[in-house]
């Protein structure tokens, strides 16, 4: 298998930072699901203390991805079609300004942050600033559920192409 894309399918690099922040984001729902109907229950206590480390980690990999995607642009597999493009671009998207505006919001709050045991940033004393907690608190969750929606279309959509009248089958660009 070619580490590089080419014209008909994903090379390994890509199908592992797709498949790998797949598993991700997955965990991500379960523990914002968890957080949302489970809150102070064992599930809660076992998914959400991950969330806001996998969040960064989301963030940095989306980075990479994108970096990546730009670097193999001109040998990847074309878009089926203008929508499915668009689609992938608000994916990409949301998989930037989620972590943000989370990261945003944590800071405002004045609280330290730590990944893996090392400092990102450290709390501070006095007022927490307000427009970073406002914009975390009204577009983190609400743009989360958004990129789920995005997730479940993208989900069908690679269905209906591989049994639909196009037959476009995109599966084994990112499968095999």
């Amino acid at each position: 298998m070619a580490l590089k894309d080419n014209t008909e399918r994903y090379g390994m690099v890509s199908k592992l930072l797709h498949w790998g922040m797949a598993l991700l984001i997955l965990w991500q729902f379960l523990s914002a699901a968890s957080r949302f109907f489970y809150e102070d229950t064992a599930i809660e206590a076992f998914f959400w203390p991950s969330h806001k480390t996998l969040g960064v980690m989301l963030l940095v990999l989306m980075l990479l991805r994108l970096i990546w995607a730009l670097i193999n642009r001109p040998k990847r597999p074309p878009s089926v079609s203008l929508l499915s493009k668009l689609g992938h671009m608000s994916m990409y998207l949301l998989l930037i300004a989620i972590p943000t505006v989370g990261l945003l919001r944590q800071y405002g709050s004045g609280r330290t942050f730590e990944l893996f045991g090392i400092p990102v940033f450290t709390g501070f004393e006095g007022e927490k600033i307000q427009w970073m907690l406002d914009l975390g608190s009204d577009f983190h969750g609400e743009l989360g559920w958004i990129l789920l929606l995005l997730i479940v279309v993208h989900i069908i959509m690679a269905f209906v192409h591989k049994k639909g009248p196009s037959n476009k089958n995109v599966m084994p660009r990112m499968w095999r």
